[in-house]
C-alpha cells in the first residue's frame, strides 16, 4: 500500500504558520528523544546498581553467574545425567567442559564479552550447551524461536546488531541456512553463521568445540559477570519495533531457583520440555534451569506432540512436564486413544500461558491421574504459581501467588491508583528478577515503568481473599493463539504490503483448539485473495508461520471509531449476524 504524503499548502499566512508549527514541532520531538537516548543508558546501569545492591542485601540475589552455576551443579552432580535428546546424554561435568571448550573455540572466532548473538535451535543439547557457552565468554544469546521467519530476525537483528547468528542447517524441512543468509546480507553486523550440524558452507558447534580446543583439560576461566546481561527473551511488538528482555544472570537465576522451589523440584525430579525453550516458561520457570539447579534430569523433545512425549514419559520416567492449554487438550484425546499407556511416574503438570477451562483440567487430572499446576508470568518478570498443596477450585480458577517474597504487586485502576482487593485492574509489578526496561527502547521504558518503578504489564487482574491472582485478560488488544501471544496490528502492518488490499483489522476469534484464531478482516482493491494464496505472500515476505490468518473475511469497509482506531467490536458483530 502507498504510503500516504502528508502536504501543507504555505500560501497564506495562516498555512505558513501552521508549516512552521509542525516543523518546531518536528525538531522538539528529534532533539527530544535523542536526549532521552543518551540518557537513558546512564539512567539504567544506575538503575542496575541500585537494583543489585537492594536486592542482594535483602539476600535475594546472589553473586553467581549462570556460568558459576553450572560450574557448581558440575561440581556437586558430577556423573549424575543433565541433559537428554534424541541423540543421546550428557552429564553435568560433560555438560560443562563442552560448554567451557565450545566456549574457547567461539573465542577464536573473534565472540567476545558484550557481543550479541542470535541463537535459533530446536530443543535440544546443542541449545543448551551453546547457552551456557556464550554465559561463560559473557556474550549474549538472542533466543529466538524456531517459528520466527526472516521479516521477525531481521527487525531484531537491527536493534540488537548481532555478531553472530547460530542456527540448524535445516529443521522440519524449512531451510534455516537461506534465511540465515538473507538476514546477514541486510545486517553487516553479522560475520558469523553456524550450524548445529557440519556441512560444506557453515561451521557447525561441534566443529568449533573440537577444532579449537587441543587440550581437553585447560578449561577457561568465565569472562561474565553476575551483574552482566546473561541473555535476551523477546516479547511480542509491532514491525520494526521489536521488544527485547535483558535478564542479569544473578536475577535469571533467582528466578530459576525460586520456582524450582515452589514447584518442589528436588534431585529426583525428571522433567520433559515439550515447548520451545526459547521461551522463558519451559526454560526457567522452572523449566531446564530450574531443574539443573536442583540436579534434576532434563529430557528435550523435539516436539510437543503426545506421541513423543509419550515415549520420553515411559522411557524416562518423567516426573513433570510444563504445557499451554492447546496442546493440553490434544494431549487428553490422544490418551483416550492408547490402551497401555503408562504415565503413572508424573507427579503434576505446569499450565499457563493461556486460559485454562474447568472441563479440560478434570479431565488432565482424571486420564493423567497427576496434580495441576497453574502459573502465569512474563518474560519481562514476574512468575506465579499455584501449590502443589492447593485444592481443586483454587487450581483451576487461579494463577497463584508469586514465587519469591521479594515480589511486590498492586492491581491499578486507569489512573493508577490502587483498586479495592478483589476488584479488577491492571496489574502492576517488580521483584528481583524483574527487568529494568526494554534494550535500546527509551520511550517504550517510559511508558512501561511507574515513577516508583512498578512494571505495567498490561493483563487485567484481580487478587482473590486468599490472595491468589487470577488473569482476567489483557488490558491492551492482544490475540492468544495456542499459546503465543500476537499483536493484531502487527499483521495487519503485513497484509497491508500486498496490492490487492486496500485495508485490513485483525482481531482473535474464540477457537476451540487454538483459543483463539487469528482472523482478518480485509477490504480488496479488485480481485479476492484466496487464505492459501495470502499466506504464501507473507511467508515469502518472511512472516512466521505463528503469524499467519487462520482465517480471512471481506468486507466493504472497515468501521472506524473516533479516536482512528478500527471498531473490531463491531466487526465481530457483523460477522456473527
Amino acid at each position: 500500500m502507498a504510503r500516504k504524503e502528508l502536504k501543507v499548502d504555505t500560501s497564506n499566512c495562516s498555512n505558513r504558520s501552521t508549516y512552521i508549527l509542525l516543523g518546531n514541532i518536528l525538531r522538539i520531538q528529534i532533539l527530544s528523544y535523542w536526549r532521552l537516548k543518551r540518557m537513558s543508558s546512564i539512567q539504567i546501569e544506575e538503575k542496575i546498581t541500585k537494583f543489585l545492591e537492594h536486592y542482594e542485601k535483602e539476600g535475594y540475589l546472589e553473586p553467581l553467574s549462570l556460568a558459576d552455576a553450572l560450574k557448581n551443579w558440575a561440581t556437586m552432580y558430577k556423573n549424575k545425567v543433565a541433559l537428554v535428546d534424541q541423540t543421546g546424554s550428557l552429564t553435568y561435568e560433560e555438560l560443562y567442559r563442552s560448554a567451557n571448550f565450545l566456549g574457547q573455540g567461539l573465542i577464536a572466532k573473534g565472540i567476545k564479552r558484550g557481543d550479541n548473538v542470535l541463537l535459533q535451535l530446536p530443543n535440544n543439547i546443542f541449545f543448551v550447551k551453546a547457552c551456557f557457552a556464550l554465559f561463560i565468554i559473557g556474550a549474549r544469546p538472542i533466543l529466538l524461536l524456531p517459528t520466527h521467519r526472516e521479516k521477525d530476525i531481521t527487525n531484531i537483528a537491527k536493534l540488537t546488531e548481532p555478531v553472530a547468528i547460530i542456527i540448524p542447517s535445516t529443521f522440519h524441512g524449512y531451510d534455516y541456512q537461506s534465511m540465515a543468509k538473507k538476514v546477514v546480507m541486510k545486517q553487516p553486523s553479522i560475520s558469523l553463521i553456524i550450524t548445529d550440524e557440519p556441512n560444506d558452507t557453515c561451521i557447525s558447534l561441534g566443529d568449533l568445540e573440537n577444532q579449537f580446543c587441543p587440550k581437553k583439560d585447560d578449561l577457561m576461566e568465565h569472562k561474565s559477570s553476575y551483574q552482566d546481561i546473561a541473555l535476551f527473551l523477546l516479547s511480542g511488538g509491532t514491525t520494526g519495533i521489536p521488544k527485547v528482555i535483558p535478564k542479569l544472570h544473578t536475577a535469571y537465576l533467582c528466578n530459576a531457583k525460586a520456582a524450582a522451589d515452589r514447584c518442589q523440584v528436588t534431585e529426583n525430579s525428571t522433567y520433559l520440555a515439550v515447548l520451545s525453550i526459547a521461551h522463558d516458561y519451559p526454560l526457567c520457570s522452572p523449566g531446564v534451569l530450574g531443574t539443573l539447579s536442583k540436579g534434576g534430569k532434563v529430557i528435550l523433545s523435539s516436539t510437543s506432540t503426545f506421541d513423543e512425549a509419550l515415549e520420553w514419559i515411559e522411557k524416562e520416567r518423567v516426573t513433570f512436564t510444563s504445557i499451554v492449554p492447546v496442546i493440553a487438550n490434544l494431549w487428553v484425546e490422544s490418551l483416550a486413544l492408547e490402551e497401555h499407556a503408562d504415565v503413572s511416574s508424573l507427579d503434576y503438570i505446569l499450565l499457563g500461558a493461556a486460559k485454562l477451562e474447568k472441563q479440560l483440567a478434570l479431565q488432565l487430572m482424571t486420564q493423567f491421574q497427576c496434580q495441576l499446576i497453574q502459573g502465569y508470568g512474563l518474560g519481562e518478570g514476574i512468575t506465579c504459581f499455584t501449590s502443589p498443596h492447593d485444592d481443586i477450585d483454587t487450581i483451576i480458577s487461579c494463577q497463584g501467588t508469586p514465587i519469591s517474597t521479594g515480589d511486590e504487586i498492586k492491581i491499578v485502576d486507569e489512573n493508577g491508583d490502587e483498586v479495592a482487593l478483589g476488584e479488577a485492574g491492571e496489574l502492576i509489578q517488580k521483584g528481583p528478577y524483574t527487568f529494568l526496561g526494554y534494550y535500546k527502547s527509551p520511550e517504550m521504558n517510559q511508558l512501561s515503568f511507574t515513577t516508583d518503578g512498578f512494571f505495567k504489564t498490561g493483563d487485567k487482574a484481580r487478587i482473590t481473599e486468599e490472595g491468589n491472582i487470577q488473569i482476567l485478560g489483557r488490558v491492551k488488544e492482544q490475540i492468544n493463539r495456542a499459546g503465543e501471544n500476537v499483536t493484531p496490528s502487527e499483521i495487519e502492518s503485513y497484509l497491508l504490503e500486498h496490492d490487492e488490499i486496500v485495508d485490513a483489522s485483525v482481531v482473535g476469534v474464540a477457537d476451540q483448539e487454538l483459543g483463539e484464531r487469528i482472523c482478518a478482516f480485509v477490504v480488496k482493491k479488485d480481485r479476492e485473495l484466496s487464505l492459501t494464496e495470502l499466506c504464501q505472500f507473507m511467508i515469502e515476505n518472511g512472516v512466521a508461520n505463528t503469524k499467519l490468518p487462520d482465517q480471512l473475511v471481506y468486507v466493504e469497509s472497515i468501521p472506524y471509531i473516533n479516536v482512528g482506531k478500527s471498531d473490531k467490536k463491531k466487526l465481530v458483530a457483523q460477522y456473527l449476524a
